[in-house]
């Protein structure tokens, strides 16, 4: 199971909502822990007038295990759950207002932009932007729904002269893996860590000596066993949804971290060379 992000202490002055950031962390848990969290979350008006005993009692485990779990979720223990759940828990029935279903889905881009920013290694950010910055040829590698996020990055990467090569196709991300020297870099980006084409491309990448920098939402995974540098988001929401929208979040902003890392250790590019492209592709209506 892919490891969990590490327990982070909950500022008391936080606004991101405690049932959004509980349900971040809830899929990275195990059985028992997990159990904790899913009556938290299906009970969140009622959790904060209980005991250490009866939440235990209600998720079938033992109080151990409810202290832990708490830990886990980013609360120092279950007083320190009691007290942020007392402070922003819904009221009973309030799911089912107008405008909810907006509010949690803003609740919940805000909550993996949170967790992603506790999970990111700030040292490895910059040794992978050391990488990039120095390296002769980069070759990105994403497929799936990961491939926007990284599609993306690679032309804001030529904004600031680091010119990538992110081919969409499958067979030609392979393609030019096997084309890669000691002297290059691969840029991988998979929410699971183990999309099978993209792992193809980048053990090609390795054989032929290319350095490996993994993006994933998960610190350990087959993908990042495979790299130099690891650079992981946590994760959102449940791990086998369809598409890890707000994953994908984080793994934009992330990718935007690593251009701008990127941008502080290439030569300057002319800003307005950049922007008179973007101004060109803007056609004059003659209506």
């Amino acid at each position: 199971m892919p490891a969990a992000p590490q327990p982070s202490t909950v500022p008391l002055a936080s606004r991101i909502a405690v049932v959004a950031l509980i349900r971040a962390h809830a899929a990275t848990l195990g059985a028992s822990e997990g159990a904790v969290a899913r009556v938290i979350l299906d009970r969140p008006h009622e959790v904060p007038q209980w005991s250490t005993q009866e939440l235990a009692a209600a998720a079938g485990t033992s109080t151990a295990t409810v202290i832990r779990a708490c830990q886990r979720l980013g609360f120092r223990g279950f007083q320190h759950l009691r007290l942020e759940l007392a402070r922003e828990a819904p009221e009973p029935g309030g799911d089912d207002t107008p405008g909810d279903a907006v509010d949690h889905l803003f609740e919940s881009a805000r909550a993996v932009l949170h967790v992603a920013r506790q999970a990111i290694d700030r040292t490895a950010l910059v040794n992978a932007a050391e990488l990039l910055a120095t390296a002769g040829r980069v070759v990105c590698a994403a497929n799936g729904f990961s491939a926007p996020p990284l599609q993306d990055a690679a032309m804001r990467f030529a904004t600031v002269g680091r010119p990538v090569e992110a081919p969409l196709d499958i067979l030609a991300q392979q393609f030019a893996a096997h084309t890669l020297t000691p002297d290059d870099a691969c840029l991988a980006l998979s929410h699971s860590g183990a999309n099978a084409h993209t792992l193809a491309t980048v053990r090609a990448a390795r054989r032929r000596g290319a350095r490996i920098i993994a993006l994933s939402s998960y610190a350990r995974t087959p993908l990042t066993d495979l790299a130099d540098v690891t650079l992981s988001t946590g994760s959102v929401g449940t791990q086998h949804t369809v598409d890890p929208f707000f994953n994908r979040l984080g793994h934009s902003v992330l990718l935007q971290a690593l251009v701008a890392e990127v941008s502080e250790r290439t030569a300057p590019v002319d800003a307005l060379d950049m922007r008179e492209v973007v101004a060109e592709a803007l056609a004059d209506s003659d209506l």
